[in-house]
Order: C-alpha cells, then structure tokens, then sequence
C-alpha cells in the first residue's frame, strides 16, 4: 500500500470515491477510462519491451529508436523507475489473444524510465473497481485466480537460461548420469596424470559401478528372496527380444547374496522340471573350473518362487557387459551418412576377430581336458567385457537340461567345434544365418580377410574325425598370432599396474584428511570447549588455513591440488622442511616443521582415540 500512498499531484483529490458496484453505467465508465489506449503500457515502464504489442494490446507503447512515429504527448517517459514498480508483478492485458505463436522483438534501447508512476495515475479512482471485487471474494476464491493469472502467463519473451526447464507442465523425471570427471578439467596428454588413475578407466569403472546398483524397476513381480538370494532386478532388455534356451525360454538377472553380499547373474529356465538329481553332477565339475574366458559357474538349484518350476544357475556377474550378438552382429538404426540414409556396419577388425578366437579357443581346451564340451560357442552368449576381452556364458545349463549318462562327451566337443566355425563366419559377415550360403560368405570371407581366417573357418566347419581337435586348432592359429596376444596382454597389465600406483598413495592421504576432520573445529572436549583452539591443536588449525586457505595478493582463492598433494606428503613423511604458520589476524606467525606438525596430529588423535574406547 505504501506504494499508492505516495505523493500525488495537488490537482488529485485525496478522499476516496465511494462507488456503488450494482451502477453499470459509472462500471462501464470507469471501465473505459482504465482501458484508455493513452495510457502508456505497463510492461514497456518495467520490462522496457511489450510482448503483446503487435497482439492486440490496447495501450500505448512508445515507438522504437529511429521510428519515424510521433510519440504521444500525452504519455511522457521521464528518467527513471522506482523500485515497487521493478517489484511489481508483470502486467497482462484484458484484450483476448488468440493465436500467440512467437514473441515479438521489440527494441527497448529507447526506453527512459518514469521517476514515479504517479503521472499515470492521476486519482484513486481506477482502483475502485479492484477494491470492490476482493471485498466480495473470499481468500480461496483470490487464491484461485491468482494460480491462473499465473498460469496464463509466458515469459518466453525474456530471453533467459532457464527457459528451457519450464517447456512443459508434465512433470518428467529423467535418471541424470553419472558425474564420471570428478575434477575439474582433464590432464592434457604431454603431462599424465601421477596422482590419479586415468579418466578414461574411471569412467569405464564408474559405468559397471553404476549398472551393478541401479535399483530394480516394479512392475516385474519378482520374488524378494531367492535361495539365498535377494534384490533381484531383470538384465535382459525387454520380453519381446528373449530367445529359446533349446526348447525353454530363459531369463537373466542380477542378484546379491546374502552370504558374501557379491552380485551375480542368474540364468533362469522358465518351466523346467528335474527328473535326474545327478544332472547336477555337472555344474558341481563347471565350478571347479577357472579360466579367464570363461563366466565361472557358482551354483545351481530349481525352485517355485516364479510360480512354475524353474531351474536357476548362478554365474559370476559382469556389469555393463555386452554380447558378440549386441556387439558386432545386431543391426543399427539407419544413421545419415554423406547426406543419406545408411545401414552399413563396419567389418570386425581381423587383429580384434584373432584376439577372440584366441580366447575361445583356449576356453575351449581348457573345458575339453576337463571332459566337458562348451556348448555354448554362441553369439549369443558370449559376452564382451572389455576392450576385446570376451568371456563364454551360461557354460553348463545344457549339461543339465539335455542330461544323458550314456551320451559320449567327443561327440558334443566336436558339435563344439562345429559351433565355433560358425561364430567365426557370423563375425565375419555381420550375419548370424551366413552359413545359409556358403559361397557369398566365403566370398565375403576372401575380400575382407587373410588366407589364414578363411582357412581355419572352412576346417572349424568340416566333417568331425579323430584327428580334429582343439589342438589342430590352436597350430592352425600360429605361434605368432599367439605371442602377439600374450604381449597384449602384457602391456595391458603393465598399463593397469601402472594406473594403480597413481592411486596407491590417496589412502594415506584420506586418512590424514580423516585426522584433521576429527580434531578440527572440534566444538568441546574433555570439558574444554575451546580444545580445537588451543595447545597443540592450535598449529593443526593454522596449518589446515596453510594447506586448504591460502590466497593471492588480491585476496582470492588459490585451488592449487599439487600444493595440497605435496603438503599432506610431506606431513606423512614427517620432512624436517620448515614452513612458516600466520595466524587468521595476522598478529602472530610460527615457524614449525612437517615434523612437528606431524607429532602435533599425532598426540591430538590419540587423545581422541583413548577416549573413544
């Protein structure tokens, strides 16, 4: 109210003119005059723009700089704005719009701000009319109206940052990703990182983080405990794309145990019912075997919590790991390319396809010394957990779905070979069904890849006999190709070594930071509350302020990490380095070493330590 109270010009009368609300002629008239297109626009006062001036706004707007209109006289703009009127909220005129498809740009370089509103509004009376309509509505009714004032309004035309938030209505909730660049800008590659492990490691570790704790989704009506087992949560994408495990249909998930409280991956065959108990014999033979390309198996066991009899093995789990189908051989969306339409897929790359078949084929010996067969030598099934890292899943489901005493264990290893060759032709030619025709995948073959893969694939496919085995494989792959994998190897492991050691040393430092969280800013301790402030504490607090608060000549900040990574080192070697401690006022300055400053902790954590006990 302050606001209408100001000062008002002496021709202006300061009582206030009772109006009687059912008189229609003094409403049409007060109407009219509150509605007077002289009266100057009140979102050209406050915003310096209209976005309704082309749209059917009835009220003056001042003519843009270098406009060849007349400005009105009777609506001057003087020099400046007061502030309940910036305050004020923004004004929407009464004349209907209809179709309000852009905002309308509208120079405000013209704009001269008015010293006080009080010209515009000559007299009380053209607030009557809002005076008598809140005296006659209730507070829900004011509340109502007010929501849908604002709801009416679109700020689009100020153009802001923030615009883009408030699109729509429909509240969305989108899972963000994760903030894998946890410092502020990446090492450039002339100065490697020797504090930190890489970014890109991290960022592949936080993503198989992040995919082993998502929640599960509802809707599932999965059990809550499953032999064992709980939080179980659905791996595979969507019903519609499962596939037939031999005649049943299978379904994968991710659980945790309660024992070791370890995530693993359980393969569920839907409607299966056990008629032989040694049909596990099997799985208990698959658990003793270890082999890096291989998915070891944990556990199998039936149950009834899905309502059926299903048949469920546990196997150790991947997060954030893909198949050779999902890899390699599933179609892309049609992306543009040279400005059309393509599908093309690239070729694998032949180094990438003998590094695979290098790791089954060493899986696949490892598995028939064991008297076993793989069984599942499938696109499907192998996964990809790395850069060319490859491990064989589901390995001994079949043993126990197509359980037979009598069955002879060379007959599934060379369907195991057999299996293999026709991998190696779906790698090749993008095509799970490429052994349908045989000439245009050998053709295929030929263009894209050496003598050497086309060689081995043929005999992959050929007629099983005693002297094809594993071991006729492994020759055909060659020494070379073999050496060349075991010096990969290598020099990843050497790589990864050398990234652990860049975060060998942040445990001691965590530590430290712990020490100093405990005793800093400590408020009481044993009946002193001012324990932090004083004694030894005292030149822990000055050299956190040293460490963590340093600033420049002007004051500022300084965010210098190797200052701080050099600091906190040298304090947990304990340096006989003397640096020099100033106190907050600058009144006083020590002069300690990392030694002392050392002991110092040291003394004041064990007190806190002895009293914890």
């Amino acid at each position: 109210m302050a606001y209408f109270s100001s000062q008002r010009p002496q021709s202006s009368s300061s009582a206030i003119k009772i109006v009687n609300p059912a008189e229609h002629d003094d409403r049409a008239k007060l109407q009219a005059k509150r509605d007077s297109p002289q009266r100057q626009c009140r979102n050209i006062l406050i915003y310096g723009s209209c976005r309704y001036q082309d749209k059917g706004c009835i009220y003056y707007h001042p003519p843009a700089e270098g406009s060849n209109n007349l400005p009105c006289p009777e609506s001057p703009l003087s020099a400046s704005l007061s502030a309940q009127a910036v305050n004020a909220p923004i004004f929407v005129p009464k004349a209907p719009f209809h179709a309000i498809t852009s905002p309308s740009p509208t120079s405000a370089s013209s704009f001269t701000p008015s010293p006080s509103p009080s010209t515009f509004y000559p007299n009380h009376a053209e607030y009557e009319d809002y005076g008598d309509s809140v005296s006659n509505q209730t507070p829900q009714t004011l509340e109502h109206q007010l929501v849908n004032q604002y709801q009416q309004v679109d700020y689009d035309d100020h153009a802001s940052p923030m615009s883009n938030f408030y699109q729509s209505q429909q509240a969305t909730f989108v899972r963000q990703p994760l903030d894998y660049h946890l410092y502020s800008h990446p090492t450039p590659d002339a100065f490697p990182s020797t504090h930190f492990v890489s970014d890109t490691i991290r960022e592949e570790l936080h993503r198989r983080s992040e995919a082993s704790q998502l929640v599960p989704l509802p809707g599932h009506n999965l059990p809550d405990e499953l032999q064992g087992y709980h939080s179980l949560a659905l791996l595979e994408p969507s019903v519609t794309e499962r596939r037939k495990f031999f005649s049943w249909y299978s379904t994968v998930y991710r659980a945790t145990s309660s024992n070791d409280g370890i995530s693993y991956a359980l393969r569920r065959i839907e409607n299966f019912r056990l008629m032989h108990q040694a049909a596990f014999g099997a799985i208990e033979t698959w658990s003793r075997i270890e082999h890096p390309s291989i998915v070891r198996v944990r556990e199998a066991f039936t149950t009834r919590a899905f309502n059926d009899n299903s048949l469920v093995v546990a196997y150790e789990y991947y997060p954030d790991a893909q198949t050779l189908f999902e890899m390699h051989i599933k179609q892309r969306p049609p992306v543009f390319q040279h400005g059309r339409l393509s599908t093309f897929s690239a070729a694998l790359p032949e180094a990438t396809l003998w590094s695979y078949i290098i790791q089954i084929a060493s899986a696949i010996k490892v598995v028939h010394e064991a008297g076993l067969a793989v069984r599942m030598v499938d696109a499907t099934k192998i996964m990809v957990t790395g850069k060319n890292r490859i491990h064989i899943g589901s390995c001994g489901i079949a043993d126990v779905l197509m359980y037979d005493p009598r069955q002879d264990s060379a007959i599934a290893q060379q369907e195991d070979l057999a299996m293999f060759g026709r991998l190696v032709f779906a790698l090749c030619c993008n095509n799970l069904a490429a052994m349908n025709t045989l000439p245009k995948a050998l053709d295929m073959i030929g263009r894209q890849y050496s003598a050497d893969v086309k060689a081995l694939a043929l005999y992959l496919i050929s007629k099983p006999g005693p002297h094809k085995s594993i071991t006729q494989v492994i020759d055909m792959i060659g020494t070379n190709r073999l050496l060349h994998e075991m010096d990969d190897m290598h020099s990843s492991v050497n790589r990864l070594e050398a990234e652990f050691m860049s975060e060998l040393e942040n445990g001691r430092l965590v530590r430290l930071l712990c020490k100093f969280g405990f005793i800093n800013e400590r408020p009481v301790f044993a009946r002193e509350p001012r324990w932090s402030e004083t004694g030894d504490r005292y030149i822990i607090k000055l050299f956190r302020d040293y460490v963590f608060h340093q600033v420049d000549e002007n004051g500022n900040p300084v965010i210098n990490l190797s200052h701080v990574l050099a600091c906190l080192n040298k304090l947990d070697a304990g340096t006989d380095e003397r640096i020099m401690l100033v106190s907050r006022d600058e009144q006083s300055c020590l002069v300690v070493s990392y030694k002392d400053v050392k002991a110092c902790i040291d003394v004041a954590f064990g007190d806190l330590a002895r009293a914890s006990r």
